[in-house]
């Protein structure tokens, strides 16, 4: 991953391991959490830095701005979306294919909930920042797919209600913190939802 950590030698260090420093997983938790629920533009490294009990120096010693931890935090997310993407991509999309899609697609929204959150309502606000325009391409890249791989308008609104709705129910939910479901339930009904809506297509 490109441009996680500042270029920093020893010598140049001003923050000491004394601060227990949190590693930079745990930061880029803490900040897409913040991300999610107060906003990227309304989340500061200052706050990242006080919920994770550390000086704002420390978080800047993994990460030299903001954008470079949004980058770091959600570009796994783009990069797993690419292959699972990439996995259906160009070939005719036929059942079997379809419902492999499925099971990677629940499974990437359950893992990356809150990446998917970010994309689905803050993409539009965030045009001038480069990883979230990367993942606004990647979302028009599914579209796309889905819609040359649909041959009529009922098809086009099944892919479109099956992936965005799951997409949606998962953000939704997180939105108005309900007690989630167990993860196996979620995921089973889910691919059952979307397999019933997108079985009916012909291949």
């Amino acid at each position: 991953m490109l441009g996680i950590l500042t270029d920093r030698s020893i010598s140049d260090r001003s923050v000491s391991y004394a601060d227990s420093m949190s590693s930079a997983s745990d930061l880029q938790a803490i900040a897409l959490a913040e991300f999610a629920t107060a906003g990227y533009t309304g989340t500061s490294i200052a706050r990242i830095a006080e919920i994770a009990g550390l000086s704002k120096s420390s978080v800047l010693y993994h990460y030299a701005s903001k954008e470079l931890l949004l980058e770091a935090a959600v570009t796994p997310a783009i990069e797993r979306m690419a292959v699972i993407l990439d996995s259906v991509a160009g070939r005719p999309l036929s059942r079997a294919r379809r419902r492999a899609f499925i099971e990677e697609f629940v499974d990437f929204l359950l893992q990356y909930r809150l990446e998917v959150h970010l994309f689905i309502n803050q993409a539009k606000s965030l045009e001038d920042v480069p990883v979230m325009v990367s993942a606004s391409q990647l979302v028009g890249r599914i579209a796309a797919f889905f819609h040359t791989s649909a041959t009529s308008t009922v098809d086009h609104m099944r892919f479109g209600i099956a992936l965005g709705g799951a997409a949606y129910l998962l953000v939704s939910g997180f939105e108005l913190d309900t007690d989630p479901l167990p993860i196996d339930e979620t995921r089973a009904a889910l691919i059952t939802v979307m397999t019933e809506l997108l079985d009916p297509i012909s291949e």
